[in-house]
């Protein structure tokens, strides 16, 4: 089980306006539209992928799910801007844990869409891949 990593309107991922991530080409999972800038790690894991770009991070799960967490839709042309990570690659987490933070404010006004999505990209690897929530969510609920 994920954990919602953003405080936030949960929404399905084929509702999310980018085929890579509606079309389920980077894996299955389900989206949120963020209330706050801050993003928690949704399980206990490994930080496995920070980018110089800081708008997305992966974790590898203590089940071994890879979690890719991207926050908005083309974020990564602001070039790291707007974003800070809290942690670093190799790092431990448990869930609940501030992974990273972003102004969603200055991301809108740039232009980007802060909709987050939240994919586990090994999915095939496991039965099943089910999102959970609807509606709001806050870190710690029941996510996927």
């Amino acid at each position: 089980m994920l954990s919602a990593p953003i405080n936030g309107i949960a929404i399905p991922l084929d509702k999310v306006e980018d085929e890579v991530f509606s079309c389920g080409i980077l894996g299955s999972g389900a989206a949120i539209e963020p209330l706050e800038g801050k993003v928690y790690a949704p399980c206990g894991g490994t930080v496995s992928n920070t980018v110089d770009t800081k708008h997305a991070i992966g974790i590898t799960a203590e089940n071994d799910a890879e979690i890719l967490i991207h926050v908005g839709l083309d974020t990564v042309k602001l070039d790291g801007k707007y974003f800070e990570y809290k942690v670093k690659d190799g790092d431990k987490v448990k869930a609940g844990d501030l992974l990273m933070i972003f102004d969603m404010e200055k991301i809108k006004a740039a232009g980007y869409k802060t909709v987050t999505p939240v994919v586990v990209c090994n999915a095939d690897a496991y039965k099943a891949v089910n999102p959970v929530a609807q509606g709001s969510v806050k870190n710690g609920d029941r996510f996927i």
